[in-house]
């Protein structure tokens, strides 16, 4: 067994990693180490061909190779080891990791860990569509993979559960190789992806899309020959008289992404039941020692540039940590949501010195109106700020400024809060 030592290491290499282990090194952690399963490091980005990558992080419009490579580039530069095909089979709560790859077991002890293994599809047993088990049912990442990496159709008429990000960006993707998009079904009465994609990929396609529709058979025995379509009322059951065939030979599920927590879990970090990612506090870290958290195994991002911010977060506090720099601040604040907030992250934020505050939240229903996010703690309004609208595919960052921070007291929880612009007016 080879046994090797590092002041941070982490886990993942896609742009939660490779942000978190660039950033630890250049505050002066002396050796980062990355441990990446795949064959190359980078996560998702090699298969994310298109663009609308980087705008905020490097000023530009790149594909995901593009900002994959640009993070790559500046991580080795600063002198982040990179194991590649290597994967973790344990994490002790002391930092003891063991892992394989290579034909050898590794064997690791760090001062400081950082989770940034990402999210995974929802796959069909976690739907509970009826029908068999034929070939030509694949989740949109797989297909992705097929299309852009493999070089590899895998069918010629396509219908899509689900409206997520890939889920668009697959529809235009298979039309422009020819493939015909029959319809795309999605259970909630509003598209779940980022607005720009529905302009993009499905209206700009011509892509025929359904809200308050969902796929309830499968026909086929041995590849797809159809799906049923059903119409669902507002608890999501289906509608009966609703039902429509619909020919295909591929059916893709594009239903949500879960953030990946295996490793979490060996580790101790307590989870998030709402988001299903690890609990943190505002430094990113978690509730186990010298543990940090980042990037999607947190809370599933819409944007590429905001997972790796949170990423920066996570490396520079775990090389204050490992060198002994961080001194934990107490007391500790619990983080709430409430009116139209489907989560919050930060769960939990120290009072202790000014420092700013950055919240990210959810909410649960749409308002295409002006709305207003509160962050309250007691009965005293923090802060506020206006929104043009808000959606649930589109995350909400509120910043809080030291002087801000410092207004919070001896409440017992913050509270953040999502409004209609006119309910603010008659209230006052």
């Amino acid at each position: 067994m080879r046994l090797l030592e590092a002041d941070v290491l982490v886990i993942g290499s896609g742009p939660a990693g490779l942000a978190a282990a660039y950033q630890a090194r250049v505050s002066g952690a002396k050796r980062v180490t990355i441990i990446e399963r795949n064959r190359e490091p980078g996560g998702i980005l090699p298969q994310c061909i298109h663009n609308g990558f980087g705008l905020r992080i490097f000023g530009r419009d790149l594909t995901g190779p593009e900002y994959a490579q640009r993070w790559l580039y500046q991580a080795q530069e600063a002198g982040v080891e990179i194991m590649t095909r290597t994967m973790v089979q344990s994490i002790t709560p002391d930092l003891r990791i063991t892992a394989s790859g290579n034909g050898t077991l590794v064997d690791i002890k760090a001062k400081a860990l950082i989770l940034a293994t990402g999210c995974r599809e929802r796959p069909r047993g976690a739907l509970g569509i009826p029908g068999a088990r034929p070939a030509g049912i694949y989740t949109a990442g797989t297909a992705q993979r097929l299309v852009n990496i493999e070089g590899y159709m895998p069918g010629r008429r396509f219908v899509i559960l689900g409206s997520g990000d890939i889920g668009m960006i697959m529809a235009r993707r298979l039309t422009l190789e020819g493939a015909q998009v029959m319809a795309m079904a999605e259970i909630l009465p509003y598209v779940s992806g980022l607005r720009r994609n529905l302009v993009q990929c499905v209206r700009d396609f011509d892509i025929p899309l359904y809200t308050s529709t969902t796929i309830t058979e499968i026909r086929g025995r041995e590849r797809v020959e159809s799906v049923v379509m059903s119409a669902v009322d507002e608890h999501w059951q289906p509608i009966k008289g609703t039902q429509r065939e619909l020919a295909c030979d591929t059916l893709l599920l594009s239903a949500g992404l879960l953030p990946e927590i295996e490793l979490a879990r060996l580790a101790g970090v307590k989870l998030d039941p709402v988001t299903g990612g690890a609990m943190i506090d505002e430094r990113q870290a978690t509730n186990v020692p010298d543990i940090y958290a980042a990037g999607n195994m947190v809370h599933v991002y819409d944007l590429v540039d905001s997972v790796s911010e949170s990423a920066l977060r996570a490396g520079c506090k775990a090389a204050e940590a490992c060198s002994g720099h961080e001194q934990p601040c107490e007391p500790l604040l619990p983080l709430v949501a409430g009116e139209n907030v489907h989560h919050v992250v930060p769960q939990y934020v120290h009072i202790g010195a000014p420092r700013e505050l950055i919240i990210e939240l959810r909410v649960k229903l749409p308002l295409e109106e002006p709305a207003v996010v509160q962050l309250t703690a007691g009965d005293k309004l923090i802060t506020s700020e206006r929104l043009r609208y808000a959606r649930p595919s589109e995350m909400i960052a509120l910043r809080l400024r030291p002087e801000q921070y410092q207004q919070i007291g001896q409440a017992p929880c913050l509270r953040a809060a999502v409004v209609r612009a006119s309910q603010i007016k008659t209230r006052g």
